[in-house]
């Protein structure tokens, strides 16, 4: 007998996006010690927790260190009290009621969007928008769900939905019956969104078919225009159809905290091989009693205390200020004469290359003549080729300097 391993792993043909990116830039800075690299690639926030939220972990660390209100193993599900919280300011403003089992805190909205699929059957028809969240593909090319990546760079089996400059970066329905769909929006990588009427179409879609969809709105907070949903809960029926995926990592700082949730709706049902009608909620609840812990208690107060008055102030001015650096980002490259998208109401942009270069030759010129790193497009799926995503999560000064830096580049 041998140890056999899941052989689904060695159809992943490259390293995960940026892990390679950081490779390039570890490589570069080995050579060019005395570079002064500004990143704008990874979507990782500069700004630290706000007071609001510092001073309730920092009460919740104390607690935890007094016998008489440490606090142990919590439920897996995570703490009522923040899951009140998060109805109460994420969906009772827009309408939206739902019950405190309906709602699921997690480490991280990227873990729930590639564990979520363990609940589902491994022969079910994925579509995912191209370009796409890498993480999408790669947990169900882990799973089983696609062949080998073939030579346009689609895997076998995976439907993907096209969204470029042709389309407006809207997607169209999937050209073929599918079964779970992944959307994400505002989206990642392109900064683009869909309007209430656009994201209808796609709820009217999957209760016609029978099919769900997986909503990751992780960037609502960025949201500034009017006709676009905070969530897909704002469209009528998608409690029928839809799990959405929220994240305290970019809306409050947490991208080393660790906190999100998944909301999924007890009117959402998936169906047994003989056509049974199953509850999903209690399946997720199954999965995660049995796979996790919660997330630890200070982290669910600090959560908690975004919602707070101080903390929602203190937290629309860290937005306020990434959003100035979008603007920045946005208006600088199309003054140079860059095609550029996003920036509105998210912190990504989507920036076409000049003169027909590929994504990663575009990257690399950056890096070498300017020492900006962004993320090339191409790591996204064959229609981001041709794009580079840059984020606005950098420092004022840096953002300015970057695009000082790439407005004295001859493309």
């Amino acid at each position: 007998m041998v140890v056999k391993i899941n052989e689904n792993y060695l159809k992943l043909k490259s390293s995960y996006l940026f892990v390679e990116v950081a490779r390039r830039e570890a490589e570069f800075i080995k050579e060019n010690p005395d570079a002064d690299i500004i990143k704008m690639g990874i979507g990782d926030v500069t700004k630290p927790l706000v007071p609001a939220v510092v001073e309730a972990f920092s009460k919740a660390v104390d607690e935890m260190g007094d016998a008489d209100t440490f606090m142990g193993y919590g439920p897996e599900q995570g703490y009522e009290f923040l899951a009140k919280a998060i109805i109460e300011n994420d969906y009772n403003k827009y309408g939206i009621d739902l019950d405190t089992s309906e709602v699921f805190i997690s480490d991280g909205a990227k873990c729930d969007t590639g564990n979520i699929q363990e609940i589902f059957g491994i022969d079910n028809k994925i579509a995912v928008t191209d370009p796409v969240y890498t993480v999408y593909v790669d947990t169900n090319v882990m799973a089983g769900r696609t062949g080998e990546m073939q030579d346009d760079g689609m895997y076998e089996g995976l439907t993907y939905i096209k969204c470029n400059a042709e389309n407006g970066f809207v997607p169209e329905l999937p050209s073929e019956p599918v079964d779970i769909i992944y959307l994400c929006y505002p989206n990642n990588p392109t900064g683009t969104t869909l309007s209430r009427d656009q994201l209808k179409v796609f709820v009217d879609y999957a209760k016609e078919n029978k099919a769900l969809i997986l909503f990751d709105a992780a960037y609502e907070v960025f949201i500034s225009e009017d006709d676009v949903p905070h969530s897909i809960y704002e469209i009528e029926g998608a409690k029928e159809v839809a799990i959405e995926f929220k994240s305290f990592s970019k809306t409050a700082g947490f991208t080393g905290t660790r906190c999100a949730y998944t909301v999924v709706p007890k009117e959402l049902v998936g169906y047994t091989e003989d056509g049974e009608e199953v509850q999903i909620n209690p399946l997720w609840n199954r999965r995660q009693t049995t796979k996790f812990n919660g997330a630890s208690y200070p982290v669910q107060r600090a959560a908690e205390a975004t919602y707070s008055a101080e903390g929602q102030k203190q937290i629309k001015e860290v937005v306020d200020y990434y959003m100035a650096n979008a603007k920045i980002i946005r208006e600088s490259l199309s003054d140079i004469g860059l095609e550029v998208y996003g920036g509105v109401s998210s912190p990504y942009i989507w920036v076409k290359t000049p003169n027909d270069m590929d994504s990663w030759a575009f990257f690399d010129l950056l890096l070498n003549e300017a020492n900006v790193i962004g993320t090339p497009g191409s790591g996204f799926g064959p229609s981001g080729e041709g794009y580079l995503r840059l984020t606005a999560f950098n420092t004022l000064e840096n953002t300015k300097e970057a695009m000082d830096r790439i407005s004295k580049l001859e493309f």
